[in-house]
């Protein structure tokens, strides 16, 4: 599957835990939401709750970014306690992951709204279930993939890597942000962009500032941040027409 092949959606994943995944998965989010477009969201799996019968931290922004009437289960199937991998985090907790099932309620979300945004956990690597990879997932699911990075040292070496499995897996990537810069930056982080731009031939969607305050606000400054960059146009060709505008 090509990434230049219109797709109802987009799957959201990172070079590393920690990124920023769930703040972006958001923040386009409630920018399609905001602008009249009806969007389904799914996170297979979400480790580190510490009430598994309610949404975790990730769930929850989510599913208030998406202001729709999905349920709890829908948004994210498999809620673990453990702060490991989905399928390490299952197997302590005694939990059969069902990755039948995860396929299949990305594909109903998918078919349900006009915009799907899915998160994986960590990145493309992490162990989902069983011998399955979030990579087998985002190729099952078949939506073009964001890559969230980070600025600083260390991010062209994870960076490059996990585009490079994209690449050989054969997954359709829509391109990559780099996320969380900040405003004094190190040598490393002001060259980052130019060095990844010139090393790789997927798309650099843009620089996405740090954002300041509670979970939320920092989604609506990413989201604002995220209608106005120079590069917007790149991410656009993956993104519905708006209702409204």
């Amino acid at each position: 599957m090509s990434a230049n092949n219109k797709a109802k959606g987009l799957f959201i994943t990172g070079t590393d835990t920690g990124v920023g995944k769930t703040l972006v998965a958001a923040a386009l989010t409630k920018m399609l939401v905001d602008k009249g477009v009806q969007v389904g969201v799914m996170k297979p799996a979400e480790t580190g709750v510490n009430q598994p019968e309610q949404l975790g931290l990730d769930g929850n922004l989510l599913k208030w970014a998406a202001q729709n009437q999905q349920t709890d289960d829908s948004i994210c199937p498999y809620r673990l306690r453990a702060p490991l991998a989905p399928s390490v985090a299952a197997s302590k907790e005694r939990i059969r992951i069902a990755y039948s099932r995860l396929v299949e309620q990305a594909k109903n979300t998918i078919n349900e709204y006009d915009f799907t945004i899915i998160e994986g956990a960590g990145g493309l690597m992490v162990p989902l279930a069983g011998g399955f990879l979030m990579a087998d997932y985002a190729r099952a699911v078949g939506l073009p993939l964001v890559v969230v990075c980070r600025p600083n040292l260390g991010t062209i070496n994870h960076t490059l890597l996990t585009l490079f499995s994209a690449r050989n897996l054969d997954l359709p990537v829509a391109g990559y942000l780099i996320n969380n810069m900040p405003s004094e930056q190190t040598v490393a982080e002001e060259t980052v962009a130019h060095s990844l731009a010139s090393l790789t031939t997927d798309e650099l969607l843009g620089v996405l500032n740090q954002a300041t305050g509670n979970a939320q606000e920092k989604v609506t400054q990413l989201a604002e941040q995220i209608s106005r960059l120079k590069t917007y146009s790149l991410l656009a060709r993956h993104l519905p027409p708006f209702f409204s505008c």
